[in-house]
């Protein structure tokens, strides 16, 4: 049963939503689930933009046909190769013989390392090309290490609108809300786009203000990401909690985080006691976390969200407490930097 969605004038909505997935990646819980989001012009020529996981190959492909409606499929952009964006290739591959593969010279590679029966004409492009498919034009901007060597981004001309990959996606599945606008954005909203960009693009802040410096010389006026909403309006809210995540700094000067990992209770009582002397010193945003029971990806989300971070922990086997341990190579894993750190050594 298709279920695709009009965008604008020769543009629609293609994806699918999945609600059973109980870990993305395999490492990061998604109790709303996630969105797998793909794009197509009906131009005067065709034109696919990325594709879906493998768990949406039926809808997705129904959604396309239902478009298409006979038509040929020109071409498929690939601006990501990971297997959730591109499992349906060799699918779309064998059933549009013709269809051109247009991607970079990295994605050139991935895409023969994962599919190496293809014989679809594969298109190479560079920073600045262009393909015109009718009244729409492309250009194309590489974006290395967002998080993959071979992601780029695509931006179509006449309506400004900038297919960002993995940028400026979130957790979550569609759930009627396919366009958000920036005073949609809730605090829950940021949490799960914060939770997002710190665990799966957060390592890579140099490489993301290098393609947010690129995109600033587009007229950009829609984001269109590969998980989540699309954003329509007021993208420049969602730009600049990008700008101040890329160079790990805060949303949040005031606020403090406490994480602790605490055996019989001492620790955390030592963390609520402190967490007191902060309130009576003025300091209203404290957020304290039990790393035994809290997903090391929402620690890693908060980490981007405040300025200073107090971790306190149990000694356990000559050395810090099990779960900490693992927080702590978290951070380093992320390249936390321009934070202020506190440290509370209990044992």
């Amino acid at each position: 049963m298709h279920c695709e969605t009009k965008i604008l004038d020769d543009l629609y909505y293609v994806g699918s939503s999945d609600r059973r997935l109980a870990l993305f990646e395999n490492v990061y819980p998604i109790p709303n689930g996630v969105s797998y989001n793909s794009y197509l012009y009906l131009d005067e020529k065709t034109a696919l933009l990325d594709t879906v996981d493998a768990s949406a190959l039926d809808v997705f492909l129904e959604n396309v046909d239902s478009l298409l409606k006979g038509r040929k499929l020109d071409y498929l952009i690939v601006d990501h190769m990971e297997p959730d964006h591109s499992a349906c290739i060799a699918e779309l591959c064998l059933r549009h013989i013709d269809m051109s593969i247009v991607t970079n010279a990295m994605g050139k590679k991935f895409l023969l390392n994962f599919f190496p029966d293809i014989k679809n004409e594969i298109l190479i492009v560079k920073e600045g090309d262009r393909l015109n498919i009718g009244r729409h034009t492309f250009s194309f901007v590489m974006a290395p290490m967002v998080h993959w060597p071979e992601v780029m981004s695509t931006f179509e001309h006449s309506n400004g609108v900038l297919f960002s990959a993995d940028a400026f996606g979130t957790f979550g599945a569609i759930d009627g809300d396919l366009f958000i606008d920036s005073n949609e954005l809730s605090p829950s909203y940021i949490s799960e786009a914060r939770r997002y960009y710190a665990n799966i693009v957060g390592k890579y802040g140099d490489q993301v203000n290098i393609a947010l410096k690129k995109a600033s010389s587009l007229d950009i006026k829609m984001i269109c990401p590969l998980h989540g909403p699309i954003y329509r309006k007021g993208i420049t809210r969602i730009v600049d909690l990008y700008k101040k995540w890329a160079s790990y700094e805060a949303e949040d000067n005031d606020g403090v985080l406490l994480c602790y990992g605490s055996i019989y209770g001492n620790t955390k009582n030592a963390v609520d006691v402190l967490s007191n002397m902060l309130m009576n010193k003025g300091v209203k945003n404290i957020a304290a976390y039990d790393v035994s029971k809290t997903d090391q990806s929402i620690l890693i989300g908060e980490t981007f969200r405040v300025k200073t971070i107090i971790l306190a922990s149990v000694t356990y086997n000559a050395g810090a407490f099990v779960k900490m341990e693992e927080f702590l190579h978290d951070l380093a894993a992320h390249k936390i930097r321009n934070k202020t750190f506190g440290f509370i050594e209990n044992g």
